[in-house]
């Protein structure tokens, strides 16, 4: 017996999976991926600079059943990407991702907005990963000089991109991983960059 079809759910929200649409079903592989964390944002003084570190991933989880353990109708829960901050403020979890309420993988951190405008050497902490990739962290050298922190990679995606200028973090690529954090330098104003959202797979085997 081998892989028949893969299901997809990737838009956030809840969604069902009906074991009678697929009449030849003996077993299923579901793969679940938590959504990644929005980045914070940085509102810098005229003078001075603000990087952000980047934010978490989500966290991933996978297991077999056979069809027999599997409801008639199973809930799919996918969570959505953290927002980013505005100002000077931090971005929000990553929502969490679930399979019949028996796999789930939590949602990544939200990159964090603690440090303030200055001219001097710092460093901020990256944000810890949801049994996933952590963002990195962030370091401002001067008032035009750092670098913002490079989100954490999912096992399904790729973190956003960090900052050396003026900007907003990158966003993600694939499901699930943490946006890059923003970089303000001189007065101008960067917002944080949204999360990857999570994802469910489903594969069939008959």
């Amino acid at each position: 017996m081998g892989l028949r079809e893969i299901v997809y759910f990737r838009t956030p929200g809840t969604h069902q999976f009906r074991r009678g649409d697929y009449p030849s079903l003996a077993r299923v592989r579901v793969r679940v991926q938590g959504a990644g964390g929005g980045s914070g944002g940085a509102d810098s003084d005229p003078g001075g600079s603000i990087p952000r570190p980047g934010a978490a991933a989500g966290g991933y989880s996978e297991n077999i059943f056979e069809v027999g353990e599997l409801s008639a109708v199973e809930t799919v829960v996918v969570g959505a990407g953290g927002t980013g901050g505005v100002g000077n403020n931090p971005g929000t979890d990553g929502g969490s991702s679930a399979f019949g309420g028996v796999v789930t993988a939590f949602g990544g951190g939200g990159g964090s907005a603690n440090s303030e405008s200055g001219t001097t050497n710092i460093t901020a902490n990256g944000i810890s990963g949801a049994g996933s990739g952590a963002g990195e962290g962030a370091i401002r050298i001067s008032a035009s000089q750092g670098m913002s922190g490079r989100g954490g990679d999912s096992m399904l995606g790729f973190g956003g991109y960090g900052q050396t200028t003026t900007g907003p973090g990158g966003g993600t690529r694939g499901w699930g991983a943490g946006a890059g954090g923003a970089f303000s330098c001189n007065g101008w104003s960067q917002p944080g960059t949204v999360g990857g959202n999570g994802t469910v797979i489903v594969e069939l085997y008959g």
